[in-house]
């Protein structure tokens, strides 16, 4: 104890995104937590949206995902892609700063949906090229923390893509689809590990869930009993 508080001393703990700071290690400031957009109350049951509307514990569905069919069962996710959801997902995913997974997996935990001990926590995968470029593949950091937060099986590569596909940023929804048909694929040696398990897939951001509906078409095809979907923040129209 007396080591870590002399640690304390030299190396106090900063908030996560500004570095002001704060009582506890990988944490936000008041000011920082206030622009994070953290999801509550009612939401999409497919893709995590906040709703308005008080929740009265009943299934509910957006307009858009009253309007596309969603592969998968369950969806949510810990917060809106602005503010500094956006700027927490955007460090995460290119500024290296790999040390945001472990908060994401826990603020993402807390928002989950219902999971049995037979399930298993799936990354989207990203190509070898681009992960060879990134050097890491965000969505897989995140799914090992809250693998081990759930007490959960952890499968990095039960998904790989065969081909690299184009940036979808800035891409209409159909373009999205279309670019990711055939590009998700259980692995051919691993992906058997889904066959009669539950999946809980994780992703850093949903927008169209084009790629997401793609790892859960995979998932399927592998066998997987069902899936549900959980994304550290969601993208809105308005956004």
């Amino acid at each position: 104890m007396k080591l870590q508080s002399a640690l304390k001393l030299i190396y106090p703990s900063q908030c996560l995104t500004c570095g002001a700071a704060v009582e506890d290690d990988l944490s936000l400031c008041g000011e920082c937590w206030r622009e994070t957009h953290f999801i509550h109350g009612l939401t999409c049951r497919s893709c995590g949206v906040p709703l308005p509307g008080s929740d009265r514990g009943e299934d509910v569905q957006c307009d858009d995902c009253l309007s596309i069919a969603r592969p998968w069962d369950h969806g949510a996710a810990a917060m809106m892609y602005r503010g500094k959801g956006r700027d927490i997902v955007l460090r995460l995913k290119h500024g290296d700063r790999t040390d945001l997974a472990r908060p994401a997996a826990h603020w993402m935990a807390r928002v989950a949906p219902p999971v049995t001990q037979d399930t298993v926590v799936v990354p989207v995968p990203l190509h070898w090229l681009r992960q060879l470029k990134r050097r890491y593949n965000q969505s897989a950091l995140i799914a090992k923390v809250l693998a081990q937060t759930l007490s959960l099986t952890y499968l990095p590569d039960a998904l790989y893509r065969p081909r690299m596909t184009e940036i979808l940023d800035g891409k209409s929804r159909d373009n999205r689809y279309s670019t990711l048909d055939g590009a998700i694929l259980p692995h051919p040696k691993r992906g058997g590990a889904l066959k009669g398990r539950p999946v809980l897939l994780i992703d850093d951001v949903m927008t169209s869930g084009a790629t997401l509906a793609a790892c859960t078409e995979a998932c399927m095809q592998a066998g997987a009993r069902k899936v549900d979907v959980l994304v550290l923040a969601r993208v809105a129209k308005d956004d």
